[in-house]
């Protein structure tokens, strides 16, 4: 597993939800509805006084136009909420003829007595009361102008006030600001006048819930969804017109690097008949297959064995350690998968691979080898490569990664490790159990500091117990030759060093930069997988999150299926419940929530628990150390997420993911017939705890009290 937080962002937050406003909008329909029904009695006399409300307006129009525009103007310049009941007003007292110019007139006159309210008396205030929004609105309307205040005037989702009050911060001119004010509130401010006109009109109870008025609910309903998606497909167009659109295209899909995410887009792509281009310039098969999970799980392998105690088992002989062997065995194993991913198995897909160093040039284009090809949509798919941290004298040392370490022919003697996550701690303890004498040192306060503190602990004994040094909460502040000095003065010797402390996305040399792509460094994607340029996406470990193998696959084919498909029903980036694996022994699987995670997100949860002391097969194995932890929404067996620590933790956790990604709770876990003697049922026995604890004592009591009287007691 790799050291990455498995609920991390995509390098963005998505905006509020809008299918979450898409329920709100039907939740405020019902409600409207239901009112029509409880008024209907009096929609009569309602429509009758709305009637002489419209003879009074209708024998002294300039009056009541001044006093209207008036009115709205005051209301808007004051910022007060609720300026939908007011246009419904004009609506229903001048008709939509003449009330929707004097109400889109009035508002956009009143909003902007606000926004300029606000720009020259209230500018601290409304910063310190809605600091996330304005910050939003400053930056929206810096990159976007006048576009951004367009969408967000066709969303009635957002209040009008708050724009109003958060544009007055930015610099754009009052006049812009009008202007667009007046264009974005029409299609609303144009369905609130028919519904006032409408009611105005109302004869009958039946009038009020007829064929029209669901009409305009429907219109008001389109409005609220399809503004953003519009605005963001004109803001799309807007970014692409810098560039030259080709009027042909070679491919349908570029992708850009042959690891996990580029392969499975490539698959998923050519499987839908499209024509594919992969490019990659070194391996195929990315760092998975050549310098990380395959490589690293035929090391774990071989000092797992190399650990036993045949002796506990009443057998008698030694494992010799031939590191040179064990490492052409690793190197072997790469070779055995690799047909799997090569070039020429995916040009049997019918996947054209091109060999080289890709660079993007504009938004359907990429020069590679000295050609240029086109597509309508190109996939950036690059990984990630080691991190090294500034430390001085560090590059001197020749440090080894997670890239560079399958190259040692030679066991090292005192191997210094620098990193105590996922990675730093596997290769730590296989190392030492191959013959190494190592030394794990950690910044932070403990190992896999993203875990609970229990796992943690049991990681940290289980290195010390294998004979790893492990020193937690140590900074390292310079190297010399084959010396570490610490930041309190104590020194490490050490043959070679091993770098493990995180990994970062490889977008330098790409021609990312020029696009406009990156942000501090960092490929930035919206929730569908696209970059700022809606024709490239990406996937995969080049997001800076989720950094797994599994991670890479599904957003690889889901941003394969988003480019090919856009805009139809596109695939957001969310892995519902996500499993994740640390291959150290033993092992360390979770998926969903971490106690540690719910007790920081202020989460409730209640907590079952089940030790492997317990479970018989790990005691005829001898694998006895470890739990399984499982938390539940209170009082419900609903899973929030479940951590295992054992050996075949990663193997146990498949059925606690199934049952979260399909919503199934403990019981249903429990109800399932599992295989005896078998590491599965540690699933059953924690499910059985959690029914125990939850067991009704009011039925406990009546059941013994039956039980006793069928006895005849």
């Amino acid at each position: 597993m790799r050291q990455n937080n498995p609920r991390a962002a995509l390098g963005r937050r998505p905006s509020p939800s809008w299918r979450l406003r898409g329920w709100a909008l039907a939740a405020l329909a019902l409600a409207i509805l239901a009112g029509a029904f409880l008024l209907a009695p009096d929609a009569h006399r309602i429509s009758l006084w709305l009637s002489e409300r419209r003879e009074d307006v209708g024998a002294h129009l300039p009056g009541a136009l001044a006093l209207y525009f008036a009115a709205y103007l005051a209301f808007a310049a004051l910022s007060l909420p609720g300026a939908w009941t007011i246009s419904v007003a004009g609506g229903a007292l001048f008709g939509p003829w003449i009330g929707l110019p004097l109400v889109l007139a009035s508002s956009a006159c009143g909003a902007t007595l606000a926004m300029l309210a606000s720009r020259y008396l209230l500018r601290a205030a409304v910063a310190a009361r809605f600091p996330a929004f304005v910050a939003k609105v400053d930056a929206g309307v810096a990159r976007d102008g006048a576009l951004w205040l367009l969408a967000a005037r066709l969303t009635p989702a957002i209040p009008f006030f708050v724009v109003n009050l958060a544009v007055g911060l930015t610099r754009m001119p009052a006049w812009k600001f009008a202007a667009t004010s007046f264009l974005g509130s029409a299609p609303v401010a144009l369905l609130y006048v028919l519904a006032g006109a409408r009611l105005a009109k109302v004869q009958r109870p039946s009038d009020v819930v007829d064929l029209p008025t669901f009409a305009i609910l429907l219109g008001l309903g389109l409005v609220t969804l399809a503004a953003r998606p519009l605005m963001g497909w004109r803001e799309g167009r807007a970014r692409l017109a810098a560039w030259r659109r080709p009027t042909r295209f070679d491919y349908n899909l570029i992708v850009v690097g042959a690891g996990s995410a580029g392969l499975v887009a490539a698959a998923v792509a050519t499987a839908s008949r499209a024509r594919v281009a992969l490019i990659e310039r070194g391996a195929m098969g990315g760092d998975c297959l050549n310098t990380g999970c395959v490589p690293s799980k035929a090391l774990i392998r071989a000092a797992r064995l190399a650990a036993e105690a045949p002796e506990k088992f009443g057998l008698r002989g030694r494992i010799e350690v031939d590191f040179p062997a064990v490492m052409a065995r690793v190197r072997a194993t790469i070779a055995q998968i690799a047909p799997h991913d090569s070039a020429a198995r995916y040009r049997g897909l019918g996947v054209e691979v091109v060999a080289g160093e890709a660079r993007i040039v504009d938004p359907w284009t990429v020069e590679v080898a000295g050609r240029r090809l086109s597509a309508r949509a190109l996939l950036i798919a690059t990984g990630a490569e080691p991190a090294l941290p500034p430390i001085p004298g560090l590059i001197q040392a020749e440090p080894l990664t997670s890239e560079t370490v399958w190259s040692l022919t030679e066991r090292p003697a005192r191997l210094l490790v620098v990193g105590g996550g996922a990675i730093g701690c596997e290769l730590a303890q296989a190392f030492q159990r191959l013959g190494s004498r190592v030394t794990l040192v950690e910044a932070a306060p403990r190992v896999l500091a993203r875990e609970d503190g229990e796992t943690s602990a049991a990681i940290a004994q289980a290195l010390r117990e294998d004979g790893v040094e492990v020193i937690e909460g140590a900074a390292l502040a310079s190297f010399a030759p084959g010396l570490a000095r610490r930041a309190d003065g104590r020194e490490i010797a050490f043959d070679r060093v091993l770098v493990a402390v995180g990994r970062r996305p490889r977008v330098a040399g790409f021609g990312l930069e020029a696009l406009g792509l990156l942000e501090n460094g960092r490929l930035i994607v919206d929730a569908r997988l696209r970059t700022r340029l809606s024709t490239i996406h990406a996937a995969g470990d080049v997001l800076g999150d989720l950094q797994f193998t599994h991670a890479a696959g599904q957003y690889g084919a889901r941003a394969a299926i988003n480019a090919l498909l856009a805009p139809l029903r596109p695939f957001r980036a969310e892995l519902k419940a996500f499993p994740a694996v640390i291959y150290t022994a033993p092992e360390v699987a979770r998926v969903g929530l971490s106690e540690q995670e719910a007790r920081e997100r202020g989460i409730a949860c209640e907590v079952t628990r089940y030790d492997l002391s317990e479970l018989d097969r790990a005691i005829v194995e001898g694998e006895t150390r470890g739990f399984v932890k499982a938390l539940t929404a209170p009082g419900r067996d609903r899973i929030l997420g479940v951590t295992i620590v054992g050996a075949h933790a990663g193997e146990m956790l498949g059925e606690f993911t199934l049952a979260m990604r399909h919503g199934l709770g403990l019981k249903k876990v429990m109800a399932a017939i599992h295989p005896y003697p078998g590491w599965s049922e540690a699933g059953a026995a924690v499910a059985l705890n959690w029914r125990r604890e939850h067991a009704s004592p009011c039925a406990l009591r009546l059941a013994r009290r039956l039980f006793a009287y069928s006895r005849g007691g």
